[in-house]
């Protein structure tokens, strides 16, 4: 990722941003964050936040935080809200590892996992967001009834994704192998920077609906 001068200090100023100080405080203090008892979705690996924004401007009764380890890319999203301020959407700049660290035992009701980042080698395999190892860590955090999306174009990436489910016990509630022809799954689809691309290009967005 390109770096921009100024991002982190950028970042640390922002009012949308919560403080990596005090992140290890957050597990079940998001009501109090938000100042309500609102449903919490959240969503890994945000990119510039086009998605989440927009989730959360259509969605003003939910609480919405968006995850980024990137601080060049964190800073599109800040400029987003910046344009746009939305009182019930909030940014958090943390390695994806780390999410047990913030969100309380069964504290979010919807994971959002778009575009991720495929780490096409084998021995990075723990790394991809719908492994094995991070499903076990969404399982922490989800609350009984709670449900996991994932797009992604790659499908290497999506076959990997579900073949995890079994091994960590989860289930997939809906597939699709090509979400912009599929009529049910795409009621209400917010697309990401990614998806517009991707799918102008020709290529089948892969979508699921997991839950344990």
């Amino acid at each position: 990722m390109r770096n921009i001068t100024g991002s982190r200090e950028a970042i640390a100023a922002s009012p949308y941003v919560v403080p990596e100080a005090i992140q290890a405080q957050c597990p079940d203090k998001w009501h109090e964050i938000f100042g309500n008892d609102r449903p919490l979705h959240i969503e890994i690996g945000m990119g510039k936040g086009k998605f989440i924004h927009t989730m959360a401007k259509e969605h003003p009764n939910i609480n919405y935080v968006g995850i980024e380890k990137y601080s060049s890319v964190l800073l599109r999203a800040i400029q987003k809200m910046e344009a746009e301020e939305l009182p019930n959407l909030k940014f958090l700049r943390m390695e994806a590892e780390n999410i047990t660290n913030v969100f309380g035992a069964g504290e979010v009701e919807r994971i959002y996992l778009n575009f991720s980042d495929p780490w096409p080698k084998d021995r990075h395999a723990k790394r991809r967001l719908p492994s094995r190892e991070f499903l076990a860590r969404y399982d922490v955090i989800l609350k009984e009834g709670g449900r996991l999306e994932f797009k992604t174009d790659n499908r290497g990436l999506f076959d990997f994704a579900v073949e995890e489910l079994e091994p960590a016990g989860w289930k997939a509630e809906a597939v699709t192998y090509d979400l912009h022809s599929d009529e049910k799954m795409m009621r209400g689809n917010v697309m990401t920077e990614y998806e517009e691309r991707f799918s102008a290009m020709g290529n089948p967005i892969c979508k699921y609906v997991i839950s344990r």
